[in-house]
């Protein structure tokens, strides 16, 4: 394995996503599983088309995964959060999938999800509580 040589890439390239991409979708054929991946992203907009929420996460085998939500500060506790993650879930219930699942850390949300209807699964305890990271999902 000499002449290997090992560095810190853009992983939002095309060709490293392409390489990604074909790898799982190969290794899933060959397992009798189909990939389904895609990326996602969900935003809310202002009248002037100013972004003030945004959702992003990524779809795979019968998984949704939420992986980022941000809401303006300006425009948070009036239901934005809650209606960005709904219209994820909705979309891809309609495509078949089955689970959405989500990671969040104390300082962040886990209350927000609990009320959405998500169900605790782990907590990875960190020497600050605010570090804790909670794991969640919910059946579509």
């Amino acid at each position: 394995m000499s002449g290997i040589v090992i560095h810190p890439a853009d992983g939002g390239s095309a060709a490293v996503g392409e390489f990604i991409h074909e790898g799982f979708s190969a290794y899933g054929r060959q397992s009798g599983v189909e990939l389904n991946f895609e990326e996602f992203c969900f935003t809310a907009e202002t009248a002037e088309g100013r972004i003030i929420g945004a959702l992003t996460g990524r779809a795979y085998y019968d998984e949704v995964h939420i992986g980022d939500l941000m809401v303006d500060e300006a425009f948070r506790r009036a239901g934005l959060g809650s209606r960005l993650v709904g219209a994820a879930e909705a979309a891809y219930r309609e495509k078949g999938y089955r689970v959405a699942t989500l990671s969040t850390f104390g300082f962040q949300a886990p209350e927000f999800y609990k009320k959405l209807g998500y169900r605790l699964e782990f907590v990875r305890e960190s020497d600050d509580p605010r570090l804790n990271k909670y794991f969640f999902r919910k059946d579509l």
